[in-house]
């Protein structure tokens, strides 16, 4: 046998080596009948295989795989050692297909597809287990969620020695107070946001012998003054404007929330609505009072930009000129994607219009007086 081995190939001699082990294991239990044929058949089979390898493929492997399963053992215990035989050789038949890129034997494909396909299977399963209990934990944290909101805002208010105000639902049924509550809590919080805070946003205009200005200016403060990046407004304000020429500071409170925007109602705030100017970036900030505001476009962040310097030009230009009702003048800018730019445009066209106006009156005089001045020498010449 050892001879035999160092002649084959270096698979043919694990295989041997292998039946050797096994033949001196159990000489009891085997006939010399039963062994012979196997051994046989397994020599001419690695014989074969060896001529194979050197050609460079591997149809002799194959072939004695498939003769020693087609071909059927001898009965008794040969059997058994048979099956061993062949167990071993198609294993390494398998290894040998791998390193060399072949594919394995369909059988072995077959149960590794349904192998993956179970493992799929138990992994949907899985998925679809995790998901349900996912969704009953949700539904149970949004059940007590809501039994927990329900109680807190439910409950009656107290005083300050802890003691529970009477209310209009102390009559109901205890469940019916809560639910009571909790709804009328929501519907004025609701209120609280669409409407605004007051009536009466700003106090009552100052009377002599104190000042009041006469036009009121209403300044949004994002995209406007500052940039939307930054946050947190008073300091901001305080920095912007440290000699505190803004007398009043509303926030989002003093709006009324309408079709998803925050509109400032010009009649809140306590002031003449002919003589208040609205600035935003937002048409919809005004759209109860269009003719109260003007639409700046949004400022970037950019350090050039120059509108605000203008808006200062065409505020001042309102003011010194008196004007009684603001609105009159907004009007004429209330369709225009700048205003501002349109005001530039407008004001140098009008100062155009001026010089040439002042030229055309200009010139018929300076004819009058040369034609005076030519028949002024013509009678003085005639009387000399």
């Amino acid at each position: 046998m050892a001879v035999a081995q160092s002649n084959i190939s270096q698979s043919g001699a694990f295989v041997l080596f292998t039946c050797a082990m096994f033949t001196g294991s159990v000489p009891f239990k085997m006939s010399a009948t039963s062994m012979f044929p196997m051994c046989v058949r397994a020599s001419r089979g690695l014989l074969r295989l060896r001529n194979g390898g050197r050609g460079g493929s591997n149809s002799t492997g194959v072939d004695l795989i498939r003769a020693l399963s087609t071909e059927k053992p001898p009965t008794g215990d040969g059997s058994a050692t048979g099956g061993l035989a062949q167990a071993i050789l198609q294993e390494r038949l398998q290894q040998q297909q791998k390193s060399q890129g072949q594919p394995p034997p369909e059988g072995d494909g077959d149960s590794e597809q349904k192998q993956d396909q179970g493992e799929d299977k138990k992994q949907k399963e899985n998925t679809a287990y995790a998901k349900k209990m996912v969704m009953r934990l949700a539904g149970l944290m949004g059940i007590g969620g809501a039994v927990g909101m329900v109680y807190v805002f439910g409950s009656n208010s107290v005083d300050e020695q802890g003691n529970a105000i009477p209310d209009q639902f102390d009559n109901d049924t205890p469940v019916i107070q809560q639910l009571r509550r909790t709804f009328k809590y929501f519907q004025d919080y609701r209120q609280m946001i669409i409407e605004p805070t007051s009536p009466k946003l700003l106090p009552d205009p100052l009377r002599e012998p104190y000042y009041q200005p006469p036009y009121t200016l209403v300044l949004e403060l994002t995209d406007v003054l500052l940039h939307p990046e930054w946050s947190t407004a008073y300091p901001l304000i305080d920095s912007i404007d440290p000699q505190g020429f803004v007398m009043y500071r509303l926030f989002r409170d003093a709006t009324r929330y309408m079709e998803g925007h925050h509109v400032k109602d010009v009649s809140c705030l306590n002031r003449d609505t002919s003589k208040v100017i609205v600035v935003d970036c937002k048409r919809e900030a005004f759209s109860l009072q269009p003719f109260n505001g003007m639409a700046l476009t949004k400022w970037d962040g950019n350090s050039e930009d120059r509108t605000l310097y203008d808006l200062a030009h065409f505020l001042k230009t309102i003011a010194l000129s008196g004007v009684d009702d603001v609105r009159s003048v907004l009007e004429n800018y209330a369709l225009e994607d700048d205003p501002v730019e349109a005001f530039k445009r407008r004001q140098a066209q009008l100062a155009q219009e001026e010089e040439q106006r002042l030229a055309e009156l200009a010139q018929p005089k300076k004819q009058g007086i040369s034609l005076g001045s030519i028949t002024g020498r013509f009678w003085r010449s005639k009387q000399q």
